[in-house]
């Protein structure tokens, strides 16, 4: 039997993302090396130096979201609404039947409802302040979608959001842990981001991370010679986290997986000499696993797609695993880099890895840059019994995280 200090499950997973919508669909895409990215659609790229994204094709909000959320949130919420859905359903919960402040919502988010403020600043911009609807009020704001998670499901325990960007969302998770140890019975957590319209774009540009790449098989390769960025995608997964009591309560016999440890960090400012964060964060992470670095067998890589970022981050898992210690992948090559979905759907990914006994490989990547002396898995999936997985994730800014699953 579990007991208080047993680490909470994951017992339900819910995919909105550019490989596919459903779980199945995302795993089947990522072993087959079927790739999301293509030119954008979602407005004309043509004006723009970066052409190409990760979409969620064959997405109908009218089809996922109740009719009268549809005009009141953006497409970001729209597709967490639809996960979170699917997600419920996987874990086979009822919400109705659960006490309704022993449930709560933490998701990431890294940029909002662009895509919604963008059309109402227009309309205001271009006509008068009574053109602007009523719910761009909260329809931007990034706490939206936990919001409507919140109200949709009757979830009324403590509710937040984390801003992360990337990193977001295994600080979200990493929330949603400490609520079940406080006495939640299950948290809603995850993520999505959709931020692919011409103001949204125009913000990820500015970084100067972005590839201008313009072939969708070559464009985004971490840890490659030729890698030149990431390219920008939309979506996530929505996880359902119940604390072990619970799960065994409902008579769940077979989670996806446990979440053992969790730590976050910050790099320090560049040119201060100091180096970056993400090797304590991984030490701490294991450590607050109980585990060590041979306890790990297979890493999900944060996978920036910049020379310099890559190398750093394959530097600080060479240092905690040693040259080429541990098998390594990004199937995040596929989607693009999700900012707050993206560390959810890997820690989907790699929920499914481990539930299969598989690591999936990075499409794409050829010939591995100097200096990166990591095992990282190319040209095909590589089966391989697995027990543990560490999750990375960083975001602009500095934020970096990790996070510990067990089968």
């Amino acid at each position: 039997m579990p007991t208080e200090d047993s680490p909470p499950v994951i017992t339900g997973i819910g995919v909105t993302a550019p490989t596919g919508i459903g779980v199945e669909a995302h795993w089947a895409a990522v072993l087959a090396g079927k790739s999301g990215i293509d030119r954008i659609t979602r407005f004309d790229p043509t004006p723009y130096p970066v052409t190409l994204a990760g979409e969620v094709s064959g997405f109908s909000a009218d089809d996922a979201v109740p009719s009268r959320l549809v005009p009141q949130t953006d497409h970001w919420t729209h597709l967490a609404l639809a996960a979170s859905e699917a997600a419920l359903a996987d874990a086979r919960v009822d919400p109705a039947a659960l006490p309704e402040y022993e449930m709560a919502v933490v998701t990431a988010s890294s940029s909002g409802g662009t895509e919604f403020g963008q059309h109402e600043m227009a309309a205001l911009y271009q006509h008068e302040p009574e053109w602007v609807g009523a719910y761009q009020s909260i329809a931007w704001f990034y706490a939206a979608t936990t919001g409507q998670l919140s109200i949709r499901h009757k979830m009324r325990g403590p509710c937040g959001v984390l801003c992360g960007e990337q990193a977001g969302g295994l600080d979200a998770i990493g929330q949603a842990r400490r609520l079940t140890r406080r006495g939640a019975r299950l948290v809603v957590t995850g993520g999505t981001d959709a931020s692919l319209c011409p103001y949204g774009v125009t913000a990820q540009i500015s970084t100067g991370r972005l590839s201008t790449g313009t072939d969708p098989a070559r464009a985004y390769l971490p840890f490659d010679r030729a890698a030149a960025g990431h390219l920008p995608g939309e979506g996530g997964a929505i996880l359902v986290l119940e604390s072990a009591a619970s799960a065994a309560e409902r008579g769940v016999t077979q989670p996806y997986g446990s979440v053992l440890g969790y730590a976050a960090g910050f790099d320090p400012a560049p040119g201060s000499g100091r180096p970056p964060a993400l090797r304590r964060t991984i030490g701490q992470a294991l450590a607050d696993a109980g585990l060590t670095a041979g306890d790990i067998d297979v890493v999900f890589a944060d996978g920036s797609g910049t020379p310099a970022e890559d190398l750093a981050e394959a530097r600080a898992i060479s240092a905690v695993f040693g040259p080429y210690g541990v098998p390594v992948t990004a199937p995040k090559v596929l989607t693009g880099r999700l900012y707050g979905g993206g560390a959810p759907l890997d820690v989907a990914t790699a929920l499914l890895a481990l539930r299969d006994g598989v690591v999936p490989h990075t499409a794409g990547v050829e010939s591995l840059a100097p200096g990166c002396d990591i095992d990282l898995v190319r040209e095909a999936p590589r089966s391989a019994p697995l027990r543990r997985a560490l999750v990375l994730a960083r975001g602009h800014g500095g934020f970096n995280a990790a996070l510990v699953l067990a089968r």
